[in-house]
């Protein structure tokens, strides 16, 4: 089919790879601008952008696909269907209904649990045991149109929202081809969402990331697995130049009580409002993330100290 391909991170750069794979003709590649990055803040194109170049592909990058001009191109592609993996821009009526078949999501969660944003990070903050990868028509609603796919992915107890990212990412790539074949065949199957169990993945906000020690340790450790390795969930600790700010990026729970957040052992057990967290990895800030034996020899912290 004449496609084109709507996505802007690393996850969905196994995506347009599996339609090129497909044999499948990419008219266009859609992404967002580029942003600037690194410590020099340079703009750079995003992975989507770069994977697109590097194999020969137009792309465009509208800083809105709202404008008559922008809605104005896509129509004069010509689609078949168009294919959105985590574009990050909402699309209006006169783009959904300009590819002949339609367009087409791959969305990290099994709707209608956690639509929007940030599925990956809410479902193992929340403590979910399974989730997934759904392909689904689009509609004007956020998220909820009819499913043509499903591979459903267990939520391991040291899953963090890194690697779930790129289990999901690499059953996303393998779900499209053969979807893409149903859809031009005619013979997909669209599942309409179910009308309960609806939840909303709203972004990650700043202030969420900072620990609190007086939450259940089953919480706080989904709270740091959910949030690692970006933005990273977030304590201080104390030093003889005052407080360092550590992100936590692995825990584990286990058995202990105390003071809530103050260490039980010098290995970074720390007590929760309701059992324990042990750290495994760890991050002070400008430096490297860490195993917890390593981030210990250069930093210290003994039992009975107190964080926040």
């Amino acid at each position: 089919m004449r496609l084109a391909f709507l996505g802007t991170p690393d996850f969905a750069v196994q995506s347009l790879a599996a339609i090129l794979a497909a044999g499948h003709e990419v008219a266009c590649v859609y992404s967002q601008p580029p942003a600037p990055r690194g410590r020099g803040q340079t703009l750079q194109p995003s992975p989507v952008h770069a994977f697109a170049e590097a194999h020969g592909l137009m792309v465009r990058t509208p800083a809105s696909m709202k404008t008559p001009e922008a809605i104005a191109d896509f129509q004069a592609l010509d689609l078949d269907a168009a294919v959105v993996v985590a574009f990050g821009q909402i699309l209006v009526a006169e783009v959904l209904d300009a590819p002949r078949l339609g367009c087409f999501n791959v969305h990290a969660s099994l709707l209608p649990r956690w639509r929007g944003a940030a599925p990956i990070q809410r479902a193992i903050m929340a403590g979910d045991a399974m989730t997934g990868v759904q392909v689904m028509r689009m509609s004007l609603g956020l998220d909820e149109g009819d499913v043509l796919a499903t591979e459903t992915v267990r939520i391991g107890p040291l899953d963090t929202a890194g690697t779930l990212h790129d289990r999901l990412a690499e059953a996303g790539a393998r779900l499209l081809p053969p979807t893409l074949a149903a859809i031009e065949a005619g013979t997909a199957v669209e599942t309409p969402q179910a009308a309960d169990g609806v939840t909303y993945a709203k972004k990650i906000k700043p202030a969420e990331a900072r620990i609190d020690w007086s939450r259940p340790a089953a919480e706080i450790d989904c709270h740091i697995r959910g949030l690692s390795p970006f933005p990273g969930a977030w304590f201080t600790a104390p030093s003889d130049k005052g407080p360092v700010r550590v992100k936590a990026l692995l825990s584990r729970v286990e058995d202990g009580s105390g003071v809530a957040g103050t260490t039980l052992n010098d290995s970074l057990l720390i007590a929760c409002g309701e059992g324990a967290v042990r750290l495994l990895r760890a991050q002070r800030e400008g430096k490297s993330a860490q195993d917890a034996a390593d981030f210990l020899r250069g930093f210290p912290v003994a039992a009975g100290t107190a964080l926040d």
